[in-house]
């Protein structure tokens, strides 16, 4: 493969829709005319663009499939700027037979396919903003449009293994373009408010790649990656992955956040071959989950893993098991989620065992493999579900007016039935959405005399 790059995708870059705004990301307009003008050296008769947002099934990678796919920029009022350019689906069709070799879920999506969803074929902005900037210099190519899915962190990287086996097969001159944008969330007045969280993920994230740091990537801080609100990091795995056999250094040509959202651009150049990283990054991953510091987190990862491993519960308790988690006695909520969407979620009010620590163990293998909402997870599924415990304090009477949803969970109850919601829920801002999600639950009419008790969770998670 010719060349590895890391593009953003701001419509505001571009002169008909910024009308003069672009010139505050001056800096990136001319990374990205370094790029095109690179990009036309190497002369790729084929780029493969991974995109978030192209049509995106939750389940597996989409792949366009037509002779050609068109688009426009009539969404940011310019629709007199468009382009077409040619399907190299001979390549395409070769990545999605190589991926679901290696049982990766990918979908040859044609207009027919889209078309029972409600949904077109077109370019995104997500790969026309790069390819606007390479158009100026360069034409001729044909083009394999990738939408990546909300899968495993691992997953994506066996793909982007893939596109480099499909890619050596058929003999293509190549350049691989991972779009995405970094944290949305550096300044008050950008799109989505401002996190400390996005200013650590994109210096983290651009100095190790950077630094060619490929198993530090996929073992960064999950709740850093969560909270910085980003849409680019699942297309660099999956050109990680298409790089797996060399090591790398990255260049990085600029980074701007003028509008409260990251745009960094960076080239990769190879510094020589190697074995492939997959093994050290799996047991890097493994490592830091079950390793973990907290160790409320860390028993309800092995509780479920020993499970799905030996088919029996944990005999004895880790020596990491605390005294509280021994001698306490109280209601545990586990629930995992994976790539961001819940897996499943167990939990008692009231303590059904002799312990937190039997709570969580218990608890661990409810969630992973009996909750009504979902399939059993497989232990393949476990190095890309994050794990977290609510351990609840002894509810207290209440009314109404003592409710704050934030800091209190409450309790519902009414001859018999019995309704819970945790406190601090997205979504769930005020006492009377808290109150009557509750009611709902436990089938309790807002007519009906019942009685509300409040909680506290302390809320153990994964690093």
């Amino acid at each position: 493969m010719e060349g590895f790059y890391l593009l953003p995708h701001p419509p505001i870059i571009v002169p008909e829709i910024g009308k003069g705004e672009e010139n505050k990301i001056e800096a990136s307009s001319k990374s990205f005319e370094i790029i095109g003008q690179e990009i036309k050296k190497k002369a790729p008769n084929t780029i493969i663009l991974i995109t978030p947002h192209g049509p995106m099934f939750n389940d597996a990678i989409n792949i366009t499939y037509e002779n050609s796919i068109k688009g426009n920029f009539g969404q940011f009022g310019a629709s007199q700027i468009s382009m077409e350019i040619r399907i190299n689906k001979k390549l395409s069709k070769e990545i999605s037979e190589t991926a679901k070799n290696s049982n990766i879920p990918v979908v040859l999506s044609t207009k027919e396919l889209l078309s029972h969803y409600n949904v077109h074929i077109s370019l995104d902005h997500g790969a026309m903003i790069p390819l606007y900037f390479i158009n100026r210099f360069y034409m001729d190519y044909s083009l394999v449009h990738i939408t990546y899915a909300p899968l495993g962190d691992l997953e994506l990287y066996q793909f982007g293994i893939a596109i480099k086996k499909a890619v050596e097969k058929t003999n293509e001159k190549v350049v691989l373009i991972a779009s995405g944008d970094l944290s949305h969330r550096l300044k008050a007045d950008g799109p989505y408010g401002y996190n400390p969280s996005g200013e650590k993920f994109d210096d983290a994230f651009l100095r190790l790649l950077e630094n060619g740091q490929v198993t530090e990537i996929f073992t960064m801080n999950k709740e850093i990656i969560y909270n910085a609100g980003e849409c680019g990091r699942k297309s660099v795995l999956i050109m990680l992955g298409a790089m797996d056999d060399i090591h790398f250094k990255g260049h990085l040509l600029s980074y701007e956040k003028t509008f409260g959202v990251g745009y960094g651009i960076m080239k990769f150049e190879s510094t020589g071959p190697c074995q492939s990283k997959l093994n050290t990054i799996v047991d890097a991953v493994k490592n830091k989950n079950n390793n973990q510091s907290n160790p409320y987190v860390r028993l309800a990862r092995e509780s479920l893993t020993t499970y799905l491993e030996k088919r029996k519960m944990m005999e004895e308790l880790p020596s990491y098991v605390t005294d509280e988690m021994k001698n306490l006695k109280r209601g545990v909520f586990v629930s995992l989620k994976k790539n961001g969407n819940l897996r499943g979620c167990i939990g008692t009010i009231f303590p059904a065992t002799s312990c937190i620590a039997d709570e969580i163990i218990r608890n661990a293998i409810e969630a992973g493999l009996y909750d009504p909402r979902f399939e059993a997870v497989e232990l393949s599924e476990l190095n890309d579900i994050e794990f977290s415990v609510d351990v609840l304090t002894e509810p207290e009477t209440a009314t109404k007016e003592d409710l704050d949803p934030k800091e209190y969970g409450v309790i519902v109850r009414s001859k018999g039935r019995t309704g819970l919601l945790l406190p601090d829920l997205e979504g769930v801002d005020t006492v009377e959405e808290q109150l009557s999600i509750a009611l709902r639950k436990a089938g309790i009419s807002p007519f009906e005399n019942y009685s509300i008790e409040r909680f506290k969770v302390i809320r153990h998670k994964e690093e």
